[in-house]
């Protein structure tokens, strides 16, 4: 039976079985050292020249081959103790050797942090890339994120739902919708769902009352470094709450987050600070402040909350109001009247709240409008007519006529937090496989073109660009 790495500080004097790639081969006359990683570390084995036939083979191993060994734990000499790795005081020497699978020359040295790589040779070979120590810490890191948010909400009574991926395409609601032809409805199309915003409303009107899922997000926005065109967000929704219930549930399952899985670092200030949008562009000049003391201290966490959101502002092509965060928010309590008014349009604050981690939003959320009436003044004061309110929200508005609770939710980014918490410049340092810059995926060539048996299928036409 195979034993893990890790476990051979439990065995010494036993025989064992291993098993893993290897990283590293180190010839020294009549001994060869070979280092085997597996997914709980790296081990070193010893092959002696007086063992001839395993000796040899030994000699052939190459980086990255995919091997098994039989052999006897035995304590490393004091001299030759590695104190870099859990398992330094012992070593493996090996009786039997098998070659899983041959591998062909690694594109890049796995032995360094692989920031002097290039994005496009890293992403290509991503299923490579990701063997390094670092890039094996942050995904199960992630996974721990993910894990323990999902057992908090748990613990909280809420329950975890999926909602449709494929649904209606809304350019209305924020960025462009990726968008997938219906074969069978010639010259329609779904929208990739840019959040399930609309549906986890719709399940408070369910009577669902407290949702959350891990949820995958699509938005086809301009490339920008830190975007990705698909991502990772906690999505939640409660119903019967104000801001500050929503808020506290968030700052809660955040600071004991850092405690469990991250005890070495330290919450700068806790409850976690609250600044008005205002406060925040006149003092820091941005909407998403950091507020760290010591901006050298890797360790150091600091959150705060930004509230009270301009609810509207002038487009700047169209000069029409537009919505600063989303069309479902609700005004703040004292300015309802000025909503259902259409008054004091620039004056309205939304209930809105965003959460800021060093300087990077990690998520944002309101209170919505569960009454239909709220919501069409909304979509009235951006300039809709009633037709295009009934075609693009008729379904929202008749489903808050049916009897909808007070609600209101958030969304922290999960691929953002995992960034932040692990020092990374990046997130796609903390995604499996992530798209490049510019949106592309280098590894499996996508996006790709279609054949033309695909294309008449779809019933589309494709024209070349400029025609």
């Amino acid at each position: 039976m195979r034993t893990l790495v890790k476990e051979i500080i439990r065995h010494e004097g036993a025989m064992v079985e291993l098993a893993g790639h290897v990283a590293v081969r180190r010839d020294h006359g009549k001994i060869i050292f070979i280092d085997l990683r597996d997914r709980s570390g790296v081990a070193q084995l010893v092959f002696v020249g007086s063992n001839k036939d395993v000796y040899a083979f030994a000699s052939t191993l190459r980086s990255e081959w995919v091997i098994s060994v039989k052999g006897k734990v035995n304590k490393r000499p004091a001299a030759m103790v590695n104190k870099e790795i859990a398992t330094g005081e012992y070593e493996v020497l090996v009786d039997e050797l098998v070659v899983l699978n041959k591998a062909t020359t690694p594109p890049f040295d796995l032995g360094t942090e692989g920031y002097e790589v290039g994005e496009e040779t890293r992403l290509k070979y991503r299923y490579v890339d990701i063997r390094r120590a670092r890039l094996q810490k942050n995904i199960r890191k992630r996974f721990l994120i993910t894990k323990f948010m999902r057992y908090f909400l748990t613990s909280q009574d809420f329950v975890e739902v999926e909602t449709p991926i494929m649904t209606k395409s809304n350019k209305e609601t924020g960025a462009r919708n990726y968008l997938v032809p219906s074969r069978i409805y010639p010259g329609q199309f779904y929208g990739l769902a840019q959040s399930p915003q609309q549906y986890k409303q719709l399940l408070m009107v369910g009577g669902i009352e407290r949702y959350f899922q891990v949820a995958r997000c699509f938005r086809d926005e301009d490339t920008r470094g830190d975007r990705q065109p698909e991502f990772t967000q906690l999505d939640l929704e409660m119903s019967f709450v104000e801001e500050s219930d929503v808020m506290q549930v968030i700052e809660e399952m955040l600071i004991e987050l850092v405690q469990k899985i991250y005890p070495h670092k330290k919450i700068q200030d806790v409850p976690f600070p609250r600044i008005s949008y205002a406060e925040a562009m006149a003092k820091y000049g941005v909407d998403r402040p950091d507020i760290r003391k010591d901006k050298n201290d890797p360790d150091l966490l600091a959150f705060c909350w930004v509230v009270d959101f301009p609810f509207f502002e002038r487009g700047e092509e169209t000069k029409q109001w537009v919505f600063t965060h989303n069309p479902f928010s609700a005004p703040k309590p004292e300015h309802m009247q000025w909503l259902m008014e259409k008054t004091h349009i620039g004056e309205i604050r939304a209930a809105q709240y965003d959460i800021v981690l060093n300087g990077f939003e990690i998520g944002g959320g309101s209170i919505r409008n569960h009454q239909p009436e709220a919501l069409r003044k909304v979509l009235e004061i951006m300039g809709y007519s009633e037709a295009k309110i009934t075609e693009e929200f008729g379904h929202m508005l008749e489903a808050l006529g049916s009897g909808a609770p007070p609600h209101g939710g958030i969304a922290p980014g999960i691929d953002r937090i995992a960034m932040i918490v692990e020092n990374e410049p990046n997130i796609r340092e903390v995604i499996a496989f992530p798209k490049t810059g510019d949106a592309r995926d280098p590894m499996m060539g996508a996006p790709s073109a279609i054949s033309e048996k695909q294309v008449k299928e779809l019933h589309i036409e494709i024209k070349k660009h400029g025609k």
